[in-house]
């Protein structure tokens, strides 16, 4: 395992944010970089058909040691970490045999990870972390997930006696701005099932994700001065406001969890003249997802029926859906990861991703995928991090999934 903390390390030095307002894929030039030097790595340890494309789409072959024909499964990760905060010049912080007290990340910016604001660090008492310093993200989204994936392959190479069939392993760009799956070519990656490592805590285990859209909103206001705007002035930023009013209080990602759904104001920008909007929707529920849109509309109709026809104009795009009913007839594939974590000594937990994957995509593209712990925790900030021994038993689980389909 010490090729595992020594990628991780490696890899999360390598800044590859993905940037939402890029035209292109990849969104970032350093994730073709990250890319290409995966692919020599995936060579020198000893994989074949290894393959990169001007896109950064990597993968590659671990050719079965069996003779029957069993499916050739797939393990996938990202390559790209969130725009969400900084991912520029990572230094981890390496906590041996942590005390289970308050983590001092940064002593000159006294920035600190408390236990009071995050108590699941007491069940790592003892243990490794790998923290941030506190002044970017750390990348175990989804870095951790790529260094378990190439440790697992690495092991299974040098240990012929673990019988497994084919496994492919993919590595994508761009998954955190929802462009993970745009081009991954399903039928070139052959795999007739797949998992991505791409998941939180030690035991998650998904199948079900958000059904999710991306909304824009404009508002167009009129602008006179102020000393004679009585009748006159149409002030878009009280109109955007208006409009935010009007949604449930509580249907917020801070005040839901579980199944619940929300609505999640992402940017908001304004003038008197013009203002903008962002959200995202979020639900479980396709009806209840749907209703949210029509609820969205039935707010522009309204407003613009008081303020003048044009005044706001709502954009709606879905990004992805709840990939759940792509397993009611495949839930031997949960099935399976789930008795290999039970042989791995750990108690699955399998609950609902309240986010996205590219496995959701992927399922929906015919390559069934559900999500498996990648170990970290607090992703997107500067108080992300990942125990090494959850990180260990994710590379076990991959080795035990692939014995298991071996057999």
């Amino acid at each position: 395992m010490d090729n595992l903390k020594e990628r991780f390390l490696r890899y999360v030095k390598v800044d590859t944010r993905a940037d939402e307002d890029a035209n292109k894929t990849p969104s970032t030039e350093s994730q073709l970089v990250f890319a290409k030097e995966l692919v020599k790595e995936l060579k020198d340890i000893g994989l074949v058909e290894v393959s990169v494309d001007e896109k950064a789409y990597v993968m590659a072959t671990l050719p079965s040691n069996i003779e029957k024909s069993i499916p050739t499964i797939g393990f996938i990760a990202h390559m790209d970490t969130a725009p969400d905060y900084s991912g520029t010049n990572v230094k981890p912080n390496i906590i041996e045999n942590y005390d289970g007290k308050d983590i001092l990340l940064n002593k000159e910016e006294n920035i600190i990870m408390k236990v009071k604001d995050f108590p699941e660090l007491k069940q790592y008492k003892s243990h490794t972390l790998i923290t941030t310093d506190g002044t970017t993200l750390l990348g175990a989204d989804d870095k951790a997930g790529i260094a378990e994936i190439i440790t697992a392959m690495e092991y299974l190479i040098a240990h012929p006696e673990i019988k497994h069939g084919k496994i492919r392993i993919g590595f994508t760009p761009d998954e955190e701005i929802g462009q993970g799956a745009d081009y991954f070519d399903v039928e070139k990656f052959g795999a007739q099932l797949a998992y991505t490592m791409d998941g939180g805590k030690i035991g998650e285990l998904q199948f079900e994700n958000f059904n999710a859209a991306g909304v824009k909103i404009n508002v167009k206001g009129r602008n006179v001065h102020p000393g004679s705007a009585k009748g006159k002035m149409i002030n878009s930023i009280f109109i955007g406001n208006e409009l935010m009013n009007k949604l449930p209080k509580d249907e917020v990602p801070e005040k839901t969890c579980g199944y619940e759904g929300f609505y999640f104001l992402t940017d908001f920008k304004g003038s008197v003249e013009d203002t903008s909007l962002e959200l995202i929707i979020r639900d479980f529920c396709r009806e209840n997802f749907e209703k949210r849109k029509e609820f969205l509309f039935s707010l522009e109709k309204e407003l613009n029926q008081r303020y003048g026809e044009g005044t706001i104009t709502i954009e709606i795009k879905d990004q992805y859906f709840n990939m759940k009913k792509k397993f009611e007839d495949k839930m031997y594939i949960v099935d399976k990861a789930k008795k290999a974590m039970e042989l791995c000594g750990i108690e699955a937990i399998v609950d609902p991703i309240r986010g996205g994957t590219d496995g959701a995509r992927l399922s929906f593209m015919g390559l069934p995928t559900p999500n498996i712990f990648a170990g970290g925790h607090n992703f997107h900030g500067k108080f992300e991090f990942v125990p090494l021994s959850s990180m260990e038993k994710a590379v076990e689980v991959i080795i035990k999934i692939a014995e298991l389909y071996g057999e």
